[in-house]
């Protein structure tokens, strides 16, 4: 009767109940002669005799349990809910066991796996040759997470494993800190590097709300022995969406635009390099090629335009990147509508620079710049 399952309760934890069969019970009966033939003064008793008597409760009620298993299963059913066991008394002497339940079909239930995948860019980077962390895969499944960073290995040296602490923020501003994180590889030499996943103490809750993730590399191996960065990570200054517009562009290992003064030139690795450099030293990267693929620094625009008192002031700087030939034909007839829209709202409703910020960085943003 293995298959038969038994609760005393009104259900089975993983389980659907699909159909009741009703009621069932099964009886068992211990004959008042086998009392008679014990001692007439319970007080009396022996250990044996008092034993003997629970060892036949104990056969009565086991038989009264099969019997009402076998009832079940002629129903039809697999299990039985409500199951109790009761011991009567009869007038001739003779104690009665009564097991009894209702009869049930049940059927278990599918397992329901929820499964979080996201990936998250890093929000810093180390600005010298050395593997580069650039974003971080988080897969969460069952309350479990598990996560592999992505890392730019510019000297393509064979990257043994990777030790790092990781910052991970939340739209809450709340911080969780993994310390020690080890990574290694399935495939080495290569540009791109992908870590293996690893379990961590990140909650699956969390994934959905990570704003911000920041990865500190303590050290690392390569065939040349073991390093340590001997400088700290520099902060990315772009914001969320001109980091992902950037990458989208022009390469997920990218932290700045490409920006020069004539004497330097900024490559959009982070690397500084003189106005004689013809190529980057660190990603490879050639400055005339830069100058075509990065395209317009509206956040710099954007920075000028912040906390100016109204939006005719925020239109002069937009004029002034027009006529320097900086922003492309066809942006600047949306972004002058912009301005115009904005002076207009202004005379009745009062301060727009905000509103009118808001929108300038949309026309770019909504366009991958």
């Amino acid at each position: 009767m293995e298959d038969i399952k038994l609760t005393t309760g009104s259900c089975f934890e993983g389980y659907d109940i699909v159909e009741y069969l009703g009621f069932v019970n099964g009886e068992s009966a211990l004959s008042s002669n086998i009392f008679k033939d014990l001692s007439q003064n319970f007080t009396e008793w022996s250990t044996q005799e008092s034993s003997e008597v629970t060892d036949m409760l104990q056969s009565a009620s086991s038989n009264a349990v099969d019997k009402l298993l076998q009832a079940a299963k002629n129903k039809g059913a697999n299990a039985i809910i409500g199951m109790k066991l009761n011991h009567t008394g009869l007038s001739n002497g003779t104690i009665g066991t009564v097991a009894s339940g209702t009869a049930v079909v049940i059927q278990q239930k599918d397992v329901i796996h929820r499964n979080i995948t996201a990936t998250a860019n890093v929000s810093n980077y180390y600005n010298i040759v050395m593997p580069r962390p650039t974003q971080i895969i988080m897969f969460g499944k069952d309350n479990v997470v598990n996560i592999a960073p992505v890392f730019y290995n510019y000297a393509r040296e064979t990257v043994k494993t990777i030790r790092c602490d990781i910052a991970f923020t939340n739209y809450y501003d709340e911080k969780l800190l993994l310390q020690g994180m080890d990574f290694v590889f399935g495939k080495n030499n290569e540009l791109r590097l992908e870590a293996e996943f690893v379990e961590c103490k990140l909650p699956m809750k969390d994934i959905p709300m990570i704003k911000d993730v920041k990865m500190y590399i303590r050290k690392f191996v390569t065939d040349k022995g073991v390093f340590a960065p001997d400088t700290d990570p520099v902060d990315i200054v772009l914001s969320k969406k001109g980091l992902e517009n950037l990458r989208a562009r022009c390469g997920e290992d990218l932290v700045e635009r490409y920006k020069s003064d004539g004497v330097t030139w900024l490559c959009a690795c982070g690397q500084i390099n003189a106005a004689n450099d013809s190529s980057c030293p660190i990603c490879g990267r050639r400055e005339e090629n830069l100058k075509l693929e990065v395209g317009f620094d509206y956040e710099e625009m954007c920075n000028q335009m912040k906390g100016l008192p109204n939006v005719s002031a925020m239109k002069d700087v937009l004029i002034k990147y027009i006529k320097d030939g900086s922003i492309d034909n066809k942006y600047r007839m949306e972004l002058l509508e912009v301005m115009e829209s904005g002076l207009q709202y202004e005379k009745t409703r009062g301060d727009m620079t905000e509103t009118v910020l808001e929108k300038v960085m949309m026309v770019f943003e909504n366009d991958g710049v």
